[in-house]
């Protein structure tokens, strides 16, 4: 016998429930950058969740701002439970649309440098984000049951920068770390120099 309150079961069979709907986001934790080398989010570590709590994470990049360096890329890796370097292997493919202000150009196009075919390489997140005062770059990237000693672990993402060429590009990535070991620990940063401000938010969704 079950009891439902206004669309909601709060009763089934016995059971409980939590109260939170499916898909609802919980923010687990917020770094802020401040010419940081890298921003690293480590299960267990200064409250980071990213285990089996839930099935997927979501990581949202808020107006990222490269220092001193003009067009880098925002890139990730990961380390499995108990590993370093940030080295796990990644299958990933790659593809941009972009517009420049001018109007001068605008494509879709596959990026071959930013795949991965078996690396072990950080992975592109982004195109080249301008480093201007008033360029960023801002996106997310979703991370799927990276507790499993089952399945390899996918991601996708998706994220939009001002570019150092004056114009806005799109880039979409996605892939798996070919691994059935349980990653926990996710580290991001500009492929050259330093993250000079912005905020990427963890994210967990039921």
């Amino acid at each position: 016998m079950g009891l439902i309150s206004n669309g909601t079961t709060i009763f089934d069979a016995g059971a409980l429930d939590s109260g939170l709907a499916k898909g609802a986001m919980t923010l687990i934790k917020t770094l802020t950058a401040s010419s940081s080398g890298t921003l690293t989010f480590h299960n267990g570590t200064s409250s980071v969740v990213l285990d089996s709590t839930y099935k997927e994470y979501l990581f949202i990049f808020n107006n990222l701002h490269p220092s001193a360096t003009d067009g880098p890329f925002l890139v990730f890796q990961a380390n499995a439970v108990g590993a370093s370097g940030f080295n796990e292997t990644i299958t990933s493919t790659c593809f941009i649309t972009f517009q420049f202000e001018d109007n001068s150009q605008a494509a879709l196009s596959y990026v071959t440098g930013g795949d991965q075919a078996q690396g072990t390489a950080y992975q592109r997140l982004s195109q080249n984000v301008g480093g201007e005062n008033n360029e960023s770059m801002s996106g997310s990237l979703s991370l799927f049951d990276p507790a499993s000693t089952v399945f390899v672990k996918h991601f996708i993402a998706r994220a939009s920068a001002h570019a150092d060429d004056d114009g806005n590009t799109e880039g979409y990535n996605a892939g798996y770390f070919n691994t059935t070991a349980a990653i926990d620990e996710i580290q991001f940063k500009f492929a050259s120099g330093n993250i000079d401000s912005g905020t990427i938010s963890l994210y967990g969704i039921n």
